[in-house]
């Protein structure tokens, strides 16, 4: 880094913390130790820590604020190449892992900047925490968004409202407009939750609220178990969580019980209770078939954009090789080949893989080692792209527009010290 860098570096970390201050502040919890467990979480999913330094570093102090201490502890995986995972032709005959198949499909990552959003250093690798744990799931819900596709008419945002009745100001779903700063050209970004498999808000959760569903590898928040200490918040890097500050404006009695309690029995879906966080939560209980066959494996704002002829977001099983998203991969992949080529990808993508670089694929911030579940096609946005108004106001479909404060809430790449 210049000495320019150094400084900016330095301005954002101070205005981080102090942003992040004021958020735990209004929690009434530790303020200092959820600030450090911030950094260290970081740290730990960067591959700087392991599991039990994280855990044995902060056991005592979370014991002592919570009376109690319920974080996880993750594990390691081996990787498949490249062309094993998007054609599933692992060796020993077994379908890659989700984590395999999105590590490999991160070609183009890196950190995310909107109006000076990511510090990330660059130095960074996407290493895993190397510790005992969990086995992958058997399904990995994840998405392919084509960002080529996008043209920010919101339809994604107002339907994701719209499905759980969440509180104007607690977008689960945006959507940024930003101009690329090469080509002048206005560019958007799909930002839901990124389901991270390596998320530094499920690792600071002293209750286990905040988790990751065994059966599909969707993270969620037990909502009767949430405390809200606002500590997950301050981990995320990517500013997709939302404290419910007052009652719901949709009370509980008026939501659609098959859309509350997924399969296991627990608070999970729809809008959170007064004093508990909120995030987009991948339609768990569409996922579980409470809301009807038909609707498994999908989720609203898929629906949405698909009904607004757009066809930008794909959702399913990452690591089934015929699910929606990883069939869009392989069709986009051979759109970019050459006219004259005649592909079967079964027997021919072993010699063309060079080539799938002419398609830019990327994952939010996957230098930090969170290992998002969401693929973007098209456009990364760079360090100094300007966010724009969009062609759609927030609020003409009656939504408040806090993209700016969602930007300002980063964590990213904040260490403190001289980093």
């Amino acid at each position: 880094m210049t000495d320019s860098d150094l400084g900016e570096h330095s301005d954002q970390a101070q205005s981080w913390e102090a942003q992040m201050r004021s958020l735990l502040e209004e929690g009434g919890y530790d303020i200092d130790l959820g600030i450090e467990m911030a950094r260290d979480a970081q740290r730990l999913v960067a591959g700087e820590l392991s599991e039990q330094e994280f855990h044995e570093r902060y056991h005592a102090a979370v014991t002592e604020e919570f009376g109690t201490d319920e974080r996880p502890v993750a594990t390691d995986e081996p990787s498949a190449s490249f062309v094993e995972l998007l054609t599933g032709e692992c060796s020993g005959g077994e379908d890659p892992s989700r984590r395999e198949v999105v590590k490999a499909l991160g070609v183009a990552g890196g950190a995310l900047g909107l109006g000076g959003m990511a510090v990330a250093d660059q130095q960074r690798t996407s290493t895993q925490a190397a510790a005992d744990g969990p086995d992958e799931p058997d399904i990995q819900y994840g998405m392919v968004v084509d960002l080529e596709r996008c043209d920010g008419c919101l339809q994604c945002v107002t339907a994701c409202a719209d499905e759980n009745q969440t509180s104007n100001g607690a977008n689960w779903m945006y959507v940024l407009a930003y101009l690329d700063e090469h080509t002048e050209q206005e560019n958007f970004l799909v930002r839901p939750c990124q389901h991270c498999s390596n998320a530094p808000c499920e690792k600071v959760c002293p209750v286990r609220a905040r988790h990751t569903r065994e059966q599909d590898g969707i993270v969620l928040t037990d909502y009767d178990a949430c405390i809200g200490c606002r500590y997950c918040q301050v981990a995320c890097p990517y500013g997709v969580n939302y404290f419910q500050w007052g009652d719901p404006e949709v009370s509980e009695e008026e939501l659609d019980p098959n859309h509350i309690w997924d399969a296991r029995g627990m608070r999970v879906d729809s809008r959170p209770p007064k004093g508990v966080m909120g995030k987009c939560t991948f339609c768990p209980t569409r996922q579980d078939g409470l809301q009807g066959e038909d609707k498994v494996g999908t989720v609203a704002c898929m629906d949405a954009c698909d009904a607004a002829g757009m066809r930008a977001i794909h959702f399913g099983d990452l690591n089934n090789p015929e699910s929606r998203p990883r069939r869009y991969l392989r069709e986009r992949a051979a759109e970019e080949l050459d006219d004259d080529t005649d592909l079967d990808m079964d027997a021919d993508w072993a010699t063309s893989t060079t080539r799938w670089r002419k398609l830019s694929a990327f994952r939010l911030l996957e230098d930090l080692g969170t290992e998002p579940n969401v693929i973007y096609l098209g456009n990364q946005p760079g360090e100094r792209a300007d966010q724009q108004e969009g062609p759609v106001p927030y609020d003409l479909i009656g939504r408040v527009d806090r993209r700016k404060d969602v930007l300002d809430e980063r964590t990213v790449g904040i260490t403190g010290g001289d980093d």
